[in-house]
């Protein structure tokens, strides 16, 4: 389950390694995402906060997040 503290953290929680370093959650490639789900996934929040990611982009739901987004002003 999920909350909607959950929906800001993927809108602003950068990618803390790997390829995508530094890009925000929610706009992690679905290829990166379902990488991860075949081999496994980080422990702990970032694991859990991915998996949503993926169900997010599955189910086409990013327009939920979109407004969550930083902007740059």
């Amino acid at each position: 389950m999920f909350d909607q503290q959950d929906l800001l953290k993927l809108a602003q929680m950068p990618m803390p390694f790997g390829k995508y370093q530094g890009r925000v959650l929610i706009d992690l490639p679905e290829e990166y995402l379902l990488w991860f789900s075949r081999k496994e996934w980080p422990k702990g929040e970032l694991g859990r906060l991915m998996q949503l990611a993926l169900e997010i982009r599955i189910n086409g739901l990013e327009s939920l997040i979109k407004p969550l987004k930083k902007t740059d002003n």
